[in-house]
């Protein structure tokens, strides 16, 4: 057994700084996309009656999961007693933060009258799953922050055990407030659900331990050290095979169960084969890049040394592609198909009823999503400087293990 040593990031490499640079640029960018959309509304954008949640949405509930998800190797050392991924919880714990923090950023300014935030968290409808994902939110960072004082201080080690076990439950409960979200309007059938909270939860799994293996491999190249040893590496290849054949088993169940109702089939073919581009980022994007590349680059056999973590980078990037398109096909695809209103019956107005929804996303949207991603990257790497979340491995043995 040995005894983790952390540190700050001191002195990274260049490649650090022009990460940090072009992430300054992003942020530029997405608050001036903000800006423009404020300044000019929503007409800018693509969104419309019928598409109201575009692809900012898609960013910030992809980030929100993927928040959860990433604190996984945390979440493994302590509830579960995996000693190899202790020197990792840190960073785990911390980028998880970050990931909810950069989500939530897209939300506000996403909403069109930020300000109208303060209204929202003083006055709520409790029978609204929006007012409790309020408490979720802001649960989750204040038990990461405490649960990083149990990790990080001494004296208030002894409490890591039940903050680790209220952490773990209350990142399934925050993933099934954001998939009840969608789950619980029974307007849209491609949401009438309570699959997609164990979907959401599942792809929290992949997506955030494939954030956390991007975080660890780029403080590798930022500090030219190798942080991971071969068999850790292995073994998160191990899970992330693992939870992706988890998302892939929740989504076949979903579609399928949907397929074995009747009032479902319209949906089910609109999403699948008849609706345009919502079948090709399904198909394509979602299984194609995101799901069975990941699943041939990270079974297939490593020989060559250091093709191990290359490949385990991009089939992580892949995953991450992948879940961007599955928020797409579910958030916006399931808004695209035309509303019930009457059922057996044929509807038609000039409003557009009955009628398959439009939405091309315009340029300041996907700004201001993929600032999300920059600001919880941007955010990870002041903390790695700040403070000692990155692990050095000392010989020294380990007692308090």
């Amino acid at each position: 057994m040995t005894k983790t040593v952390y540190r700050r990031l001191r002195r990274p490499q260049t490649f650090f700084y022009l990460l940090v640079v072009l992430h300054v640029v992003v942020i530029g960018l997405g608050l001036s996309s903000a800006y423009h959309m404020e300044h000019n509304g929503h007409v800018v954008t693509g969104m419309n009656n019928h598409i109201v949640w575009g692809m900012p949405h898609v960013f910030a509930v992809f980030l929100i999961v993927a928040a959860s998800g990433a604190l996984n190797v945390a979440s493994i050392s302590s509830v579960f007693a995996k000693l190899d991924y202790k020197p990792f919880a840190r960073l785990s714990g911390m980028l998880a933060v970050a990931l909810l923090v950069g989500g939530l950023a897209v939300l506000v300014l996403d909403l069109g009258r930020p300000d109208r935030l303060i209204v929202a968290m003083t006055t709520y409808n409790f029978k609204s799953i929006f007012a409790w994902n309020i408490y979720l939110y802001i649960g989750f960072v204040a038990i990461i922050a405490a649960y990083l004082f149990t990790m990080m201080d001494r004296t208030a080690v002894r409490y890591n055990k039940p903050i680790a076990y209220l952490a773990f439950v209350w990142r399934l409960i925050l993933t099934t407030g954001t998939g009840s979200i969608f789950g619980f309007l029974i307007a849209r059938e491609a949401y009438d659900t309570a699959l997609l909270a164990p979907l959401f939860i599942a792809g929290s799994f992949a997506y955030g331990l494939a954030f956390t293996v991007l975080v660890l491999i780029t403080m590798c190249r930022s500090m030219n050290e190798k942080l991971m040893s071969d068999e850790v590496t292995g073994k998160f290849r191990n899970l992330l095979i693992l939870f992706v054949l988890v998302v892939v088993y929740f989504t076949v169940v979903k579609h399928l169960t949907n397929l074995y109702a009747t009032e479902h089939h319209g949906v089910e073919w609109f999403l699948l084969a008849g609706g345009g581009i919502y079948p090709a980022v399904f198909w394509f994007v979602q299984i194609g890049i995101g799901t069975v590349l990941p699943l041939i680059l990270l079974t297939a056999k490593w020989d060559i040394e250091g093709e191990a973590r290359f490949r385990l980078s991009v089939a992580s990037i892949l995953v991450l592609i992948g879940g961007v398109a599955q928020m797409y096909v579910i958030i916006i695809g399931g808004q695209a198909y035309p509303l019930d209103i009457f059922p057996g019956m044929e509807v038609s107005s000039s409003f557009g009823d009955g009628a398959v929804g439009w939405y091309v996303p315009s340029m300041p949207e996907i700004l201001l999503g993929v600032m999300g991603v920059s600001i919880a990257m941007l955010m990870s790497g002041l903390a790695f400087m700040a403070l000692r979340f990155l692990p050095q491995t000392d010989t020294t043995p380990d007692k308090t293990a």
